[in-house]
């Protein structure tokens, strides 16, 4: 096999895209295994909220990186790279392809294009941003970094602390911005063959999303948060529980919020990563764009299927 022949297919997607589905249909077809690349199913006890597959479709097609770290572990996406890496050699080891399967962005790019070396901060530079960040909340220092690096800010949601964190550290640091530090000129890996799902219809999306949350709800979502908030470890500070949905719950079993702005509350920041997945999907190189709202399953399984056939071909 020539060095650059396709070793991995990986289906990217907003959240509520049809990916889960599409991947069970083309492992009928294809003799594969699944990696996932979702940052909130690598964590154990979290599955109703993230949509974790269940034990039916686990057992149609063996799945990786699911169920992996506890709530109080971190898990990062230089840790997703090591280990999809070594499953992509394991699984084609087994002479079985490797399918990605998820919408966590940041890890997809970090597994085709590489992770860039950033600068280290001090302590009391991390304490600053974060005594700040308490002062202030994490939506004004979101602004803030909105007004220092646009580009990096519209990639992270108002409340993820960790991450806009990093990125105000590094320019206290040096004066430079997060994004000035990531190269982005880096060619994606010519081995995996990438599509992207990119819905037409954003309403029809919405809709979709509200129904699923709703589902989500009625099958015991807020028992396994209350579950969840039980553990020793627990804080609602966990990188973990930023996790879309989670916080919300958190904040409406804490007495924070009622039951409605729960729901109403879940539903928006979902919508919101939808958005933020397809703003990343649409910026990524060498992606085939599928829309899945205009093919039934069936149709779209036949053409993932043809796309990995004509990708192995051209290289041979």
């Amino acid at each position: 096999m020539q060095i650059n022949a396709p070793r991995s297919l990986m289906i990217l997607g907003p959240t509520a895209s049809g990916k889960t589905a599409a991947s069970l249909a083309l492992s009928r077809l294809l003799e594969m295994e699944i990696i996932s690349v979702d940052s909130a199913l690598v964590y154990r006890g979290m599955d109703i909220g993230t949509a974790k597959p269940d034990a039916d479709e686990r057992a149609q097609v063996p799945h990786h990186l699911i169920d992996i770290v506890d709530i109080e572990q971190s898990y990062s996406a230089a840790d997703f790279r090591a280990d999809a890496a070594r499953l992509i050699d394991e699984i084609a080891a087994r002479r079985k392809i490797p399918v990605i399967v998820g919408g966590t962005m940041l890890y997809a790019k970090a597994l085709r294009e590489g992770i860039d070396e950033l600068p280290s901060t001090t302590p009391e530079v991390r304490q600053e941003v974060a005594r700040r960040g308490a002062l202030l909340g994490w939506p004004a220092m979101h602004a803030e970094l909105s007004r220092i690096d646009a580009a990096a800010a519209a990639r992270l949601n108002p409340n993820d602390s960790q991450r806009i964190s990093r990125a105000l550290e590094v320019y206290a640091m040096t004066g430079k911005t997060l994004t000035s530090f990531q190269s982005g000129h880096r060619a994606p890996d010519p081995s995996i063959v990438t599509v992207a799902f990119l819905p037409s219809d954003r309403a029809r999306l919405h809709a979709d999303i509200g129904a699923r949350f709703d589902a989500m709800v009625q099958k015991g979502f807020l028992d396994e948060v209350r579950a969840l908030m039980a553990r020793p470890g627990f804080s609602p500070d966990l990188a973990s529980m930023r996790a879309v949905g989670y916080r919300q719950a958190i904040e409406y079993l804490s007495g924070k919020i009622d039951f409605e702005r729960f729901l109403e509350a879940g539903k928006a920041a979902t919508r919101q990563l939808a958005k933020r997945q397809m703003t990343w999907l649409r910026s990524m190189p060498q992606v085939h764009v599928i829309d899945p709202y205009a093919h039934a399953c069936d149709e779209i399984c036949a053409e993932l299927l043809q796309l990995w056939q004509n990708a192995c071909s051209s290289k041979n």
